[in-house]
């Protein structure tokens, strides 16, 4: 069996406590970073390294074909520390491209490579308003001011993960806190710790139908059944460099 997976955003927050989990389970890692020293850092870890521009369609296109993988794995994001609210504005234009032109580009390197599946991140915090707690058959926001930008990137997002030709595994991550994130507690609408949010990942690389998922915690505002059953997975995972 082909246990070759290509992780884009490796030297993110998740994607620093996701590739242990997954070397741990035996795969060969290759992972994206656009800098030199997290690189490094990957490379520490037992990740196979490489420094990659996403927008650079051919570039990317050959490095996940030369790596091989049956699985790719989506956890590219741009956002700046904390989520400083100065930076947000540019931020959020900055996610929305990455989350529509990026994913196009990364959905086709998956393919030409022939991956037989794909897991991406998304958002649990983009629906529109309206019953609690929020499944993953609930509108989202497309036309508010505020969130509509990001909802719409999200569907975009979501769309190509769903209708290329292979397993599309979607995870709605709710609000990141914990190591690498800038926050160190919970906060109200679906919280997520990170390290949840790498154990749902690894399990959707091997487990799940091809579908949406969210992942958060269980504070009213985002129903994790379907995670529950279909990934096995419940919050509450903790990474201390050595567990399962």
């Amino acid at each position: 069996m082909n246990k070759n997976i290509f992780v884009a955003g490796a030297g993110g927050a998740i994607g620093r406590r996701l590739c242990p989990l997954l070397i741990q389970d035996g795969w060969v890692v290759t992972g994206t970073t656009r800098s030199v020293e997290k690189a490094a850092a990957l490379r520490a870890m037992g990740v196979t390294p490489v420094i990659v521009d996403v927008f650079d369609e051919q570039a990317l296109l050959d490095i996940v074909c030369s790596a091989q993988p049956a699985v790719v794995m989506h956890q590219l994001t741009d956002l700046p520390p904390a989520l400083d609210p100065a930076k947000m504005p540019e931020a959020r234009i900055r996610n929305a491209r990455l989350r529509e032109i990026g994913t196009r580009h990364l959905v086709a390197a998956a393919v030409a490579a022939g991956a037989r599946r794909m897991v991406a991140q998304s958002l649990a915090f983009v629906y529109a308003p309206g019953p609690l707690p929020y499944r993953e058959d609930a509108p989202l926001d497309l036309n508010d001011p505020d969130a509509g930008l990001s909802a719409r990137a999200v569907a975009s997002l979501e769309q190509q993960m769903l209708g290329a030709p292979f397993e599309g595994i979607v995870l709605r991550y709710g609000k990141l806190y914990g190591p690498g994130t800038g926050f160190d507690k919970p906060s109200a609408g679906g919280p997520l710790h990170v390290d949840d949010a790498a154990d749902a990942a690894r399990r959707a690389v091997t487990s799940g139908h091809a579908g949406i998922y969210n992942i958060a915690e269980e504070d009213g505002t985002v129903a994790i059944a379907k995670a529950v059953a279909g990934l096995g997975w419940r919050p509450g995972f903790r990474y201390d460099g050595n567990n399962r």
